[in-house]
């Protein structure tokens, strides 16, 4: 089996965070249950570009549970965790090439080493592998069924390439099934986030300002935890109903250049370039913290500060310090997805439902091949349903059912005040 990994001798290790990591994902547990008995992806194979992570490798082992041939590359240079790639390789006998502080050349390597496995279904988080794909292997495009897309990044990227005739085969956007973004995004970003913050800095929250750029669900969830960490939140907006959210939800509201002057910390969350610039670095006060949420790092104007720095040092790992004249700023993971560069991403048990999504349009994709448009589609509500029941299930609530009497009235139309 090839692979590409940093240390076999890590699998022991990696395996143990695995299976720690499948005691909190009971839906996915009990999805790979059903796969190993019915096989419905029996004779395909999967190629997926995603976080290399316990969670991703509990996923990974569900598909090959189903009958899948399945293949795994790093969707960001600083998310691998090198041991649980590992065990992945060495342990679960599953191809993967991924080594945490990849280079760019060495990421779109181990892209193409999965393409090169010639996969039927991708996985993708950011829609890198999919890009890849029709940029530079369109001979392969007839080979692929469909794929499905886990983040924000990843549909706006795919809903512009079949807005545009662009996209050569169906994707399922699992990033916006509600079983997904009321709680991966919300809960798992929120908590996640300020998580590997503090763990980088080992700053305290309370009493400081700090700045969210976006309120989309991302956006809310960080905004929630920080502000219950006793932090003063600032929102920022391009959207005038999120701006008027975040303002219902008891934030101070307010543009980029305003709020560059006021934060102590400062976290994107858009999926937008620049959000964070030179003219925000220049009025922003000494030892302001940068970081980014979102998938890319794009999000900050890296390129700026460094052109503005005199000097730049790491501080702490991944924290590096930029020189400025009378003052520095922080910037944290070079930029990238701080709550997997500097943490362990979401919680197994958030991730839980959105890799069940991950399972379950995989299999719909099988169920459906050859009759779905070139297109981005929803996740079923069926799908998204089940993963709720499923979950609630897990976790011991009951929820009422309709008498029947409940149902007609439901249904019906004639009856009034």
């Amino acid at each position: 089996m090839a692979y590409d990994i940093t240390d076999p001798q890590l699998a022991p290790s990696g395996m143990s965070k695995i299976l720690w990591a499948d005691n909190q994902m009971s839906v996915l547990r009990q999805i790979r249950q059903d796969f190993e008995s019915r096989l419905p992806l029996q004779g395909y194979r999967v190629g997926a570009c995603m976080h290399v992570t316990p969670e991703t490798a509990n996923l990974m082992r569900t598909l090959k549970a189903g009958g899948a041939e399945v293949t795994l590359c790093a969707s960001n240079p600083l998310s691998t965790q090198d041991d649980v790639a590992a065990a992945l390789a060495c342990e679960l006998d599953i191809p993967v090439f991924a080594r945490r502080g990849e280079d760019n050349i060495t990421y779109y390597k181990h892209i193409n080493a999965v393409l090169d496995a010639h996969p039927h279904l991708t996985l993708d988080d950011g829609a890198d592998l999919i890009s890849e794909l029709h940029k530079k292997r369109p001979s392969q495009l007839p080979e692929i069924a469909g794929g499905t897309e886990q983040t924000t990044t990843g549909v706006t990227r795919l809903s512009s390439m079949a807005r545009n005739g662009v996209l050569q085969f169906p994707v399922m956007a699992v990033n916006n099934a509600k079983s997904k973004y009321l709680f991966d995004n919300r809960y798992g970003t929120g908590q996640s986030t300020l998580d590997a913050l503090m763990r980088s800095t080992n700053i305290l929250l309370a009493g400081k300002t700090l700045v969210v750029c976006g309120y989309g669900w991302c956006g809310k969830g960080v905004a929630m935890r920080a502000k219950g960490l006793g932090a003063v939140v600032i929102v920022v907006e391009v959207n005038p109903l999120h701006a008027l959210e975040a303002a219902m939800d008891g934030f101070f509201v307010t543009h980029m250049d305003q709020a560059a002057g006021l934060g102590d910390i400062f976290i994107t969350a858009t999926g937008d370039l620049n959000v964070i610039r030179r003219s925000h670095f220049e009025v922003m006060k000494d030892g302001a913290i940068l970081c980014n949420a979102g998938h890319f790092n794009s999000e900050i104007e890296i390129q700026a500060l460094e052109e503005m720095a005199s000097s730049k040092e790491e501080v702490r790992p991944l924290v590096e310090a930029y020189q400025l004249p009378e003052k520095r700023l922080f910037l944290l993971a070079q930029g990238r997805l701080i709550n997997l560069s500097c943490g362990d991403g979401h919680p197994a048990s958030v991730m839980d439902m959105s890799f069940a999504n991950q399972a379950l349009s995989l299999e719909y994709l099988v169920k459906h091949l050859g009759q779905l448009e070139k297109k981005v589609y929803a996740v079923p509500g069926d799908i998204d349903e089940e993963v709720a029941r499923l979950k609630l299930q897990a976790m011991g609530i009951q929820i009422h059912t309709r008498t029947q009497e409940q149902e007609i009235y439901q249904l019906g139309w004639e009856l009034g005040t």
